[in-house]
């Protein structure tokens, strides 16, 4: 009867933690209802100046969002299926009046863009897109996929895309793997569309799991966030920040940050190290980063002295738990990159309670990044009158 008891635990952990893994879901934590704003207030530390706000809850496993025109806010619930608008209240400022679902039975949608007056979605296999009027806040017109036959699955099965400056639609594939040679090229991989979803072309290879990318405002080079590989300790791999050149070749599953050939699979392919390209900054092991945004508010940067914000969803494999915060990046012609702290305190002495993913800049300046631990979004803002 006790081996029997014991055989049933050991089958209930494997169903509960190993097969998460493989189907590219993170490692379960224990659930909690959205944290208080009195517990966030003391949580969470930011420089001054900042304020932090619920603007939206009860959104489970709540990932990418974008900003309306008229500055409502859409957020897609990969597990639900569905892509949400939150409506600003006419009569509170930062916090959501009406929540409504805009289009649902979708394959995992994960990221968000508009082009012109289509919003795109992408799901798991594919990328689509509807007619989305701003003013009334719906779609017209029937959902069309565009793009197909992305290969999904595996350990990273979320899609993200983004409008580059040459009005290209990029789409981000994971691994389907911890670390592995893949089989279709397109995954670890950049891919690069017109807005109809022809010419498909691979823009850059060797990335891991770049859910967040973006463009420097300035010179217009593309930078992307990777999570480095599990399972070769606590502290290695970093996580990265590469900068992402046409055909470039950013090392997986050869080569490790700064050009550390992998223990399994470094010496498979002599040339993967020749011509794998450095990441421009590192990240602590295991750190997960989802997010980048370069930073358009002029009072933001300088209220941060900072160009652009990540958000580190945090560790899952990891003896002491990581991450879990938003830092800062400045980018300095002479010193590199340099990174520190922006909002602290969604883990402590493991205990967690919220793990970011996104993050977008309002017009008005104000932040607001979505939290798939909690299934909240919040609203961040900033006033100088606050700092004295």
């Amino acid at each position: 009867m006790k081996n029997s008891m014991i055989s049933s635990f050991i089958l209930l952990a494997t169903l509960w933690f190993v097969i998460p893994r493989w189907l590219g879901i993170n490692a379960p934590l224990i659930k909690k209802s959205t944290a208080s704003e009195s517990v966030l207030t003391q949580r969470l530390q930011m420089p001054k100046g900042f304020s932090l706000s619920v603007f939206a809850d009860n959104l489970p496993g709540a990932r990418m969002l974008l900003i309306t025109k008229v500055g409502d806010v859409l957020v897609s619930l990969p597990k639900d299926g569905k892509v949400m608008l939150l409506e600003q209240s006419h009569k509170l400022k930062g916090v959501t009046s009406v929540r409504r679902t805009l289009i649902n039975n979708l394959n995992f949608p994960h990221g968000l863009a508009f082009y012109q007056d289509w919003l795109y979605i992408a799901e798991s296999d594919a990328v689509g897109r509807i007619h989305f009027d701003a003013r009334t806040g719906k779609t017209k017109g029937d959902y069309q996929r565009l793009i197909t036959g992305l290969p999904e699955g595996g350990n990273h099965w979320s899609r993200s895309i983004h409008f580059g400056p040459d009005n290209k639609l990029y789409v981000s594939v994971g691994s389907s793997c911890n670390v592995c040679e893949e089989q279709d090229p397109r995954r670890a991989a950049l891919l690069r569309f017109t807005a109809e979803g022809q010419q498909a072309e691979i823009f850059a290879t060797g990335l891991r799991n770049t859910v967040g990318f973006d463009w420097h405002p300035i010179s217009h080079k593309l930078y992307g966030v990777d999570n480095g590989r599990d399972f070769l300790g606590d502290n290695f791999p970093p996580c990265e920040l590469n900068q992402i050149e046409q055909a470039g070749f950013y090392g997986w599953p050869y080569v490790n940050g700064n050009q550390i050939l992998d223990p399994d699979f470094g010496k498979t392919n002599p040339s993967g190290l020749a011509r794998s390209i450095a990441p421009v900054h590192e990240f602590g092991a295991h750190t997960a980063p989802l997010s980048l945004i370069f930073l358009k508010s002029k009072v933001l940067r300088s209220a941060l002295k900072a160009d652009a914000l990540v958000a580190l969803h945090g560790s899952w494999n990891r003896s002491v738990k990581t991450g879990y915060k938003l830092v800062a990046l400045t980018f300095d012609a002479e010193k590199g990159i340099s990174e520190r702290d922006f909002i602290t305190g969604f883990e402590k002495n493991d205990d967690v309670i919220g793990r970011p993913v996104d993050i977008i800049e309002a017009d008005d300046g104000s932040l607001y990044i979505s939290d798939d631990f909690s299934g909240s979004i919040y609203r961040v803002s900033y006033s100088e009158s606050k700092i004295n």
